[in-house]
């Protein structure tokens, strides 16, 4: 198996550090609104990647954590007159709601920055003693010319950096690259005891600390969006290498940007998306389906005719999926023929083809074409004369291979919750009471709820529009 490693800037053959185990970090989102489709991508790909290793015998470490402290979360805070710890509390539990949307598989640790400040106070006063870092006024800074690899993620020149205009000026450091890793306290603002005063960490510091708490000094894979390159991942790999005096993570992962009809997302553009926009329009599945439809690596375009593309691609999968189901149910012989099983060694051919793009460093876009030659092989081969035996691993087969990548390629028959089951009782009653205008208007309100109606002679059946 190889995969891209962004330290490297080539392909390498995966070597985990353990055999048989993957312990693998995904920076998680900033817990201060609803996610978009652009945090949509690393979160799919990423538990595809998981997915994918577990599916090859592997036992995957995978912690995602949650940023629960931050400006943007206080701002929120401020706002809607509540305190940062309901902020953060409603939007996990809003993440859950669209991960699971999505079909993501819970992280084995989902770690909250809050519950870790002992941690962070911990290694930010190992730096200080390692001289890796400093304090003035409160603040304690991390000092980036001490650690000689600074810039060997990102490939960028410390002396760039410095003349650069991303650099913010600030007298108080004793270099314009030096980081935060402690601010101290403001009014109205959450904040912890520390060696420095009352205060609260930098961003950058978390991951170091949650991902040594939980996988240990050096992982296996560390990973995010191309955004998270510089700084981030780049401060993070001071923070650690500094204060554990080893290498962090082995490889280094990065998916690309997500634009929208060709632009950049952004709400001043009038195109920033969540997750519950595109949810309105287009089932979450197919979203998923989108996303995994081009390389990982690549920046990938949302537009509607695309979504829709990936609709149809998906819905091709699960129609011949039904009709496999069909003809298994109506199948005559049970036992495989010779023919059959001869014909299963083009099965056989997909499935390698199949993992083999997967093994290219999880290559999604040639994983799905391999689904869709299996899936047209299958409409071609089996018939109403084939045996339950034969369409059974066809079937079998194409729905194990979109598990692998977390597509579900036969949707289980959807109950009615319960208050349109009692309006479709309501509507049942007004009829036998030849109320029929009433009987009308609830007909019209589950049509406006996506429920459509029809009357048989075996009842009333009931389908969404």
């Amino acid at each position: 198996m190889k995969i891209y490693n962004t330290l490297s800037k080539q392909k390498e053959e995966f070597v985990p550090l353990e055999e048989g185990k993957v312990k693998m970090y995904v920076c998680g989102p900033t817990v201060y609104n609803l996610i978009h489709i652009g945090n949509a991508r690393p979160i799919i790909v990423f538990d595809t990647v998981r997915r994918y290793f577990e599916h090859k015998g592997f036992d995957v470490n995978f912690v995602q954590n949650f940023t629960d402290v931050d400006d943007k979360i206080i701002n929120r805070a401020k706002e809607e007159g509540i305190t940062t710890s309901e902020v953060t509390e409603k939007y996990i539990e809003e993440f859950f709601k669209d991960a699971d949307g999505l079909n993501i598989k819970r992280a084995t640790t989902h770690p909250k920055a809050t519950e870790e400040i002992q941690g962070m106070i911990e290694m930010i006063s190992t730096l200080i003693e390692k001289d890796f870092a400093y304090e003035k006024n409160g603040n304690v800074y991390f000092k980036t010319l001490n650690f000689e690899d600074y810039g060997k993620l990102s490939k960028k020149n410390i002396e760039d950096l410095v003349s650069g205009s991303r650099v913010a000026i600030n007298e108080e450091k004793e270099d314009p690259m030096d980081f935060v890793l402690w601010k101290p306290k403001k009014p109205g603002e959450p904040a912890w005891e520390s060696p420095w005063g009352e205060g609260r960490p930098g961003w950058h510091i978390e991951c170091s600390v949650m991902s040594k708490k939980y996988l240990g000094e050096q992982i296996d894979i560390h990973a995010g969006g191309e955004d998270l390159i510089f700084p981030h991942h780049e401060n993070e790999i001071a923070q650690s290498e500094s204060a554990n005096g080893k290498s962090f993570a082995k490889y280094w992962m990065h998916n690309g940007f997500l634009n929208i009809d060709n632009k950049k997302m952004s709400k001043s553009e009038g195109n920033f998306f969540t997750i519950r926009d595109i949810n309105e329009k287009y089932s979450l599945d197919v979203l998923r389906f989108f996303m995994l439809s081009a390389h990982y690596r690549t920046p990938i375009n949302f537009s509607d005719e695309l979504m829709k593309a990936s609709q149809t691609g998906l819905e091709r999968i699960r129609t011949a999926v039904t009709n496999l189901k069909f003809r298994i149910e109506k199948a005559n012989v049970e036992k495989m023929t010779e023919i059959e099983e001869h014909l299963l060694l083009t099965v056989a051919s997909l499935v390698e083809k199949f993992e083999a793009s997967m093994e290219d460093d999880f290559n999604t876009a040639d994983a799905i074409a391999s689904i869709f030659e299996l899936v047209k092989f299958a409409n071609l081969s089996s018939t109403e004369s084939s045996t339950k035996e034969f369409s059974l691993k066809l079937v079998d087969t194409i729905i194990e291979l979109c598990d692998i990548i977390g597509i579900k390629a036969e949707v289980k028959k959807e109950l009615l919750d319960s208050d349109v089951d009692a309006m479709i009782q309501a509507r049942q009653d007004a009829r036998k009471n030849k109320d029929f205008a009433e009987a009308d208007r609830i007909r019209v309100e589950l049509l406006d709820k996506g429920i459509v109606l029809e009357d048989t002679r075996e009842g009333v059946r009931w389908k969404r529009a």
